[in-house]
């Protein structure tokens, strides 16, 4: 499917194709970071590290904001998605670093 901006779509099926294929991408690009969260959890428990490192959080969901406004997105939207998404992160390792080797 070609990328068009949302000023070329003519009609709502333009439109919803266009979130659709978004949307894929967005599903695809978390599918990633997930996998980034594993080998982080299994990096954390070989170093004995928590998987709540308070400091990271804080900077994850700053980078959330800044990235947000720079974007011209709602940054307090950025930062409560980004929250949630952290803490179900930090609840992915702590399955990892809670199991038995």
């Amino acid at each position: 499917m070609t990328a068009e901006t949302p000023e070329q779509c003519a009609d709502m099926c333009q439109v919803r194709a266009q979130i659709d294929r978004l949307d894929r991408e967005l599903v695809a690009l978390l599918a990633v970071r997930s996998r980034y969260i594993d080998r982080a959890a299994e990096i954390k428990k070989q170093a004995g590290l928590p998987a709540d490192i308070g400091w990271r959080v804080e900077e994850v969901a700053m980078n959330a904001r800044r990235n947000a406004e720079a974007d011209g997105f709602d940054a307090d939207l950025a930062e409560r998605l980004w929250r949630q998404l952290i803490a179900w992160s930090i609840d992915r390792e702590n399955e990892v670093l809670e199991s038995a080797d």
